[in-house]
């Protein structure tokens, strides 16, 4: 995503911005869902 907004970071820098927020977000949600499906599956704890 980011390389496809590199052509334009002059004119317009919120597109990579915009594009590195929603990665970051999509990192931290499937990390979190991650952290919540091992609680729930994990006899240990």
């Amino acid at each position: 995503m980011l390389n496809d907004r590199c052509p334009f970071p002059i004119g317009t820098p919120q597109l990579m911005i915009y594009s590195g927020a929603a990665i970051t977000l999509a990192v931290f949600g499937f990390n979190l869902l991650g952290d919540g499906l091992r609680d729930v599956l994990d006899s240990r704890l």
